[in-house]
Order: C-alpha cells, then structure tokens, then sequence
C-alpha cells in the first residue's frame, strides 16, 4: 500500500489553480468581452456532419414536455436557465447540452423548434462569461453538443456567432482545463467546431490540444489512463467524429488521432460483454450499443479478442458462449483516480448473451448520493476485510477540496499471471491492498472451462513469509466476498445454505456453491444502465481470516463455482 498524493502535487494542483483564478478574474472584468469581440466569421456550417453517439429518446420526450431530470434531480420549466439549479452535477448537466441530441432523436416535429429555443434561452443568459457556464471544462462538452447540432444551428445568425464566441474562448482557456479528458474533449470540441465553421485557425489549435494529450493519456495497449472501459469509448468516440471531419473536409486525419484509434478500437471489443455492451469499471457503465458498433465499424479491427491488456491491467476469458473479464490492475493514480474505483481482482461473467456476475457500476446520470458508495470494494465482485476498502480516498478536509476525490492509499503491488489449456484457462492474481492495515493479502484464482459451464474461483489471504509473525495472532478479521448478480437474474438459496440456484432472464439455470459455509442472498444496486439505480441482489459469502494464514489453510481460503444447469425455466 502505498500514500498516492506527494507535496509536489500538492503545489503542482495549488499553483494551477491559481493561474486559473487569475485567468477566471481577468474575465470577470471584461477582458474575455474584449478577446471575444466579433467572434469567428461564419456564416454556416460547412460539413454534413452525424451525430453517432447514443441517444435517450424517452429523456428527449421529456425535456420536449418541459422536465429536465439529470443526477438524480427534476426540474419542471420552460426555461431551465432561469431556474436554481439543485446540485452542481445538475448544472453542469444541463450547460454541457449533452442531453440536445436526445431531444432531437425525438419523432415529433416541435423537437428541432424547442431545441432551438432552448439554445436561445442559454444564450440570453449567458451572453457574457460566466465563471461556472463557460468554465472549459463544460465549455468543450457544449461545443461539442451544438456543433453536432447542424439542424439547429445551421444558417441561425445569432446561434452561429454565440458557437464561435464558444469556440474562441475555448481556444483561450483550454490551457486552464482540469487534467484528464477534460482535455481530450477540449481538443476535440475546436476541432470539430474549427472544422464546421471552416476556421483553420481554431481547428489547428484542437489538433495540437490532441496531440499534446493523446500520447499522455492513451496507453499502449489502446486504454485511457482512468482505466475506464466506458471513457475509452467516449474518447474513441470523440476522436472518430475528428476523424469523420477531417474526412469530410478532404484531410488526412493526422497520424497520432488515426493511431490512437487503431489502438483503441481492439480495447473497446475487448470490454465488450457477451450482450454488447461494456464491463462496469473505473466509474464506467454498460455503454450505448449503437456507439460501440459505430466505432468499431469504423475501423476494420478484426472480430478476434485478445486475452491480456497489460497496460490496462485487465484479463479476459472467453470459452463456449461464456465470457469474464477481471480487472488485474492498480487503481489510476493522480487526477485520473477522482473517477476510479476500489476494485482490484473483481469480475464481471456473462453467457449466453446475459450477464450474471457484475459490478454495481456508474454512470453520469445516477444521483449525486450513490457515487462515493458505487466506488468502494464492498460495490464490486470480490473480497472485502472488515469493510475496508482496498484502496482509500482522502479524508474530507482542506486535502479533498485541493485534490478532490482521489485515492490517497491503494494497492502497490497487483500481480497476475494465466495460464490457458485444453481443458479451460486459468487466471491467478494477488493484491497488497490490505498489506498495511490487516498485514494480508488478497489472491484470487479462477477457473472458466472449455464449454464456457463451469467457473471455478478460489479467495485466499495470506501473510507474505518476509513479513513476520504478527505481533497478536489471536485476532480474526471478518472478510466478504460478494458476487453482485444483473438485475435480470433471479437467484434462490438451497435448503443447505450452501449454494443457490440462479436463473437468468433467458431461462438458463446456473447454480453457485461453495464450501466457504452458509452463503446468504441480500440486496443490491445496479447503475450501469444509466437512468436510475437498479435493484438487484448479491451472493455474500462471510468467515474469518487468521493474521498469520499462508493462503493453504482452510479459515483463510474460500473455494466456489458456478455451473451451469441448462434451461430450467422462462421462455
């Protein structure tokens, strides 16, 4: 285990954010109104751009009917703008326009009339800069949102010039974005905006806004920092639409956007799970459909999975229908881990085309309320000491609203090593993360046969032998090892108490079992899926741990299965 936040980054965050406080008091005396005078010269729009990305045409219904709901939160209005937003997470739903594209996927014909009417109620507003609605951070997912948005924008005077005074003063404050994929979307948005107003000038700076970024935040095997599955797709998505641009405009995408999409379209097949969409990790959901296929179509990328992402940090099996993916890595570090999640060795299973084993999972629209809990251990599929997660945020304090939501402790050491066979593959993997506070570590190994039928695990704790004998070996710690099941799961207990049978929404009956003692069924949630959190259940299977276990001994090793029975019910 390992202390994250060093001094130096202490100063780095306090020294930028001072400059921004500096840039952010300069604008609020008027010398954004002098930079931004004129705007960039436009007429129209210049490409027939699409807009491939997901969209919630029952969301768009809604916000036609005058409710805006975003994280958790309603809002009946004509006019959202005037109104007092209920949560800063609200707000910079709403000023991101990220919810425009539903409204416009709605089939009725006052949707483009009220899409344009809302855009002209944020416009009146906030016609001058505003430290929060034009913040780059939000400025660039709003460039991005309108410029995608021909049909509204397209040959409207006033609408044109307020999305090129967007755009030129996201090219001034770029350089004062919050680390991360702020970043990339940034970048992004002047491209794209550049490229529809036909400025050159603006389009070139995103370019270099990208090139400066993606090396940085693209690892080599094709994954984002965050090691987010669901924020890998949104860049690869944004940097498809740079791509489609650029082709539409009759350029050649440059090399470091075209490689950065070769390397992040195989990764993005790789988080798919057997029913499409992507596994729920590092503050990731299931994904919207439509967009993975858009981008992998886009790419000729091959149909053929790989089974390691190293630089990722996860493995993926995938035997006779049946499919898992495991996260083998250490939480981000730095601002990346403000997203990332505790769940080192946890797993998600799928077969059939169903999920069964999942992790509780996140996505932008859930309430505020649930974002600290999803991202604990005890939200995700494996084991938990004494309800302590494996890796730590900062305490709340001067340290959390500096930094913000990070990890200050986290595993230091995650192994894992496979081994595949006739018979089936094998992934083993250890964690420290519970080094420091319990002296334990947590090793997990898994078993998916060759027919994709039979899942075989086995939790184990153990105390390394360098370590030494513990000072009280007469303490137990309680552990948990939890199998959050997919909403679509119905799960029973058998009369022992030893196993359970489950029953996915196809009729296919697997049954769990373990020799870790009674098992027991409780609640849980699921957020994945976006809208609102999800009720489900999760197997809980309870014991007690020695401090001195070498990881052999019954009381700190677990073993479990789930099998597959065929159809024992549904349709």
């Amino acid at each position: 285990m390992t202390g994250l936040v060093r001094l130096s980054e202490y100063a780095q965050t306090a020294s930028r954010n001072f400059r921004r406080e500096i840039f952010e008091t300069l604008n609020s005396v008027g010398w954004s109104g002098t930079i931004l005078k004129g705007g960039i010269p436009t007429d129209t729009f210049r490409l027939p751009l699409k807009d491939f990305r997901g969209v919630d045409p029952a969301r768009g219904a809604a916000i036609l009917d005058g409710r805006f709901a975003f994280s958790g939160h309603v809002l009946d209005a004509v006019d959202p703008f005037e109104r007092t937003m209920p949560s800063r997470r609200y707000a910079l739903a709403l000023h991101s326009f990220d919810w425009l594209r539903d409204l416009l996927a709605c089939k009725d014909a006052e949707a483009e009339t009220r899409a344009g009417q809302l855009v002209d109620f944020w416009i009146t507003a906030y016609a001058k800069w505003n430290s929060f609605s034009w913040a780059p951070e939000i400025g660039a997912r709003r460039l991005i949102n309108w410029t995608m948005a021909a049909s509204v924008f397209k040959d409207n005077e006033a609408r044109l010039r307020a999305l090129s005074r967007q755009a030129k003063h996201l090219r001034q404050s770029i350089r004062h974005i919050e680390p991360g994929a702020n970043q990339l979307r940034g970048g992004a948005a002047l491209v794209l905006a550049g490229a529809q107003l036909g400025n050159t000038g603006v389009r070139d700076f995103g370019l270099r806004a990208l090139e400066a970024e993606l090396p940085r935040q693209i690892m080599t095997d094709g994954g984002h920092i965050s090691r987010s599955p669901g924020l890998t797709l949104e860049v690869l998505a944004l940097l498809t639409l740079v791509d489609t641009a650029e082709a539409h405009a009759n350029r050649d995408t440059p090399e470091i956007v075209s490689r950065a999409i070769d390397r992040m379209a195989p990764l993005v097949r790789f988080f798919r799970m057997g029913d499409g969409g992507l596994c729920a990790f590092h503050g990731g959901g299931e994904g919207d459909r439509r967009t993975i296929d858009h981008v992998l179509a886009a790419r000729d990328t091959g149909s053929k999975s790989f089974g390691f992402a190293p630089n990722s940090g996860y493995q993926r099996i995938e035997a006779g229908g049946a499919n898992l993916i495991m996260d083998v890595g250490k939480p981000a570090a730095g601002p990346a881990s403000a997203s990332a999640h505790a769940s080192s060795l946890a797993f998600e299973l799928a077969a059939g085309g169903h999920r069964i084993v999942v992790n509780c999972g996140w996505t932008g629209q859930q309430p505020d309320s649930w974002r600290e809990a999803v991202r604990a251990t005890a939200a995700h599929s494996t084991l938990i000491i004494e309800e302590t997660s494996s890796a730590r945020l900062i305490s709340q304090g001067w340290r959390r609203r500096l930094m913000g939501p990070r990890f200050d402790e986290q595993p230091e050491k995650v192994s894992a090593r496979r081994n595949e066979e006739d018979i089936g593959t094998w992934v083993e993997a250890s964690h420290d993360g519970y080094r420091d506070i319990f002296g334990l570590f947590h090793r997990r190994r898994i078993f998916l046969a060759a027919d994709g039928g039979d899942l075989r695990g086995e939790d184990g704790l153990y105390r390394p032998v360098e370590d030494g004998t513990p000072e009280d070996v007469d303490v137990r710690y309680r552990f948990a090892i939890r199998f959050h099941l997919h909403p679509d799961v119905k799960a029973s207990l058998a009369r022992d108490g030893m196993s359970a049978l489950l029953v996915l929404g196809n009729g296919d009956g697997w049954r769990f079992r373990t020799d870790g003692g009674p098992i027991r069924i409780e609640r849980s949630v699921y957020l994945a899926t976006g809208g609102t959190p999800k009720r489900t259940s999760q197997i809980v299977v309870q014991g007690e741990a020695e401090p001195f276990g070498a990881g052999e001994r019954p009381p700190n090793r677990v073993r479990w299965a789930f099998q597959r029975l065929g159809r024992v019910g549904g349709t």
